[in-house]
């Protein structure tokens, strides 16, 4: 592992407050992710399931939990399978967990072996008529299906137990990780860290004529230094006109005299991700324009995490639609709205937000969740939870003028104030500008 051993303890908390949901008498089964293929025999590197790694810890491909709170065995009511190594194992492909490790990582005392797993179901399910499995139900997914080790086994496990009840684990486990504990906003903050570091070190490299990917190369060359996997999402370096693509991801041009660079682009850190979006000047100078336009985007962004991001605030009906009419405001002082227009479709509440003229120049939702997924679970309620952790990314795209500007920050929502775990990273275009220049 490139990052440092968390302790078991968070692992354990994590399985303690998940058992509190489940009946005692049910069996709740989680499977790791699959090491995923490129083509030919060429696999690509292995990222861990996001539920089984909170519920263990385990980085490994092959394993699985098991819960039975209720058997009358304690030793039973967990169980972690991990896949059996050999030397020839050790030889191709590196260590691999032992018995003893696996617990030390989880905190789960009985370890046993992957192709243990099927014969000991088999003596658990049994004792049950109630089965917990998992599924992706995540509202922005659009994986296709049967592609999960979760998803083979659960069609399996019902062509074998046809009879017994099944329920869903999904959203039992998106109602505990949307709440984030200190030990998961330490790792956060830790790859907030990692990327902010990241990006004092492009400042000092930019400059008119430098590809995109040189800028991806330098982030990319920062992060893995710092025991970092590497980039938590798909990096975005987008230098003038491409700014308006908001998912642009070709990375091949040249940075132009003149232009701004949107670097959306963060680190992870022992499988936590941060999200970072900052705008720059190529030569270190924003026009009067761009400055205009950086400074409005700037005040939406402060306004959300010092007023309008607040815990019980539902996230669409309120939140969103506020930072909508702060928007106007602004686009209207920038000449790019016309105020007589903003103020009919104020008037008419059942207009739709994607209706509405802002929408030509912000047209993209304001927060999402950030944790083991870089979008990751949110409340099924639709409100802000305590210890949430979100983004705040509002932004103006201006395809006529060549340019667009996105900031972003990653907030963990407190009723007694948003705690902003980038707050250290500069982003008021005076610093930007002073940095750039080497002061």
């Amino acid at each position: 592992m490139k990052y440092y051993e968390i302790p078991s303890e968070l692992f354990i908390n994590n399985r303690l407050r998940l058992i509190k949901e489940l009946p005692s008498d049910s069996l709740t089964i989680l499977h790791s992710a699959e090491v995923p293929w490129r083509s030919g025999d060429g696999s690509m590197r292995f990222i861990q399931s996001s539920d089984l790694f909170y519920l263990t810890g385990v980085d490994q491909e092959e394993t699985i939990l098991i819960l039975f709170p209720g058997h009358p065995d304690p030793a039973m009511r967990e169980i972690l399978f991990v896949r059996e190594t050999s030397d020839l194992i050790a030889i191709w492909e590196g260590h691999k967990l032992s018995k003893e490790e696996a617990t030390n990582v989880s905190g789960i005392d009985t370890v046993c072996w992957t192709g243990e797993f099927e014969s000991l179901l088999r003596k658990l399910a049994r004792k049950t008529d109630s089965i917990f499995l998992n599924y992706n139900e995540h509202a922005r997914s659009g994986a296709p299906v049967n592609i999960s080790r979760d998803d083979r086994f659960r069609e399996w496990c019902q062509d074998l137990y046809p009879s017994h009840s099944y329920h869903r684990l999904a959203p039992l486990m998106h109602r505990l990780r949307v709440k984030k504990s200190e030990p998961e906003i330490e790792l956060l903050q830790t790859a907030c860290n990692i990327t902010a570091d990241g990006f004092a070190r492009v400042l000092k490299f930019v400059k008119p004529g430098v590809k995109e990917y040189e800028i991806e190369a330098e982030l990319l060359h920062e992060f893995t230094r710092q025991g970092s996997r590497g980039f938590a999402y798909e990096p975005i370096i987008a230098s003038g006109k491409n700014a308006n693509v908001l998912h642009y991801l070709s990375n091949d041009q040249t940075c132009e005299d003149g232009e701004l660079i949107l670097m959306d682009v963060a680190a992870e850190y022992a499988n936590y991700n941060s999200d970072l979006t900052r705008t720059i000047p190529v030569n270190g100078k924003f026009t009067p324009r761009q400055r205009e336009v950086y400074d409005a985007v700037l005040r939406i962004l402060r306004l959300c995490i010092d007023k309008l991001l607040t815990p019980g605030k539902k996230m669409k009906e309120e939140y969103h639609r506020e930072v909508a009419r702060a928007m106007e405001d602004e686009l209207i002082a920038l000449d790019l709205l016309d105020p007589a227009v903003v103020a009919a479709e104020r008037e008419n509440e059942n207009l739709p937000e994607e209706k509405r003229a802002y929408r030509k120049y912000f047209m993209h939702g304001v927060s999402h969740s950030l944790g083991l997924d870089v979008h990751d679970v949110t409340p099924t309620e639709g409100i802000f939870v305590e210890n949430m952790c979100v983004t705040v990314e509002p932004g103006i795209y201006l395809p006529d003028e060549g340019f667009g500007i996105r900031l972003e920050n990653d907030v963990i929502v407190r009723e007694s104030g948003n705690l902003d775990l980038m707050a250290h990273i500069p982003i008021e275009a005076d610093e930007i500008e002073a940095l750039m220049a080497g002061s």
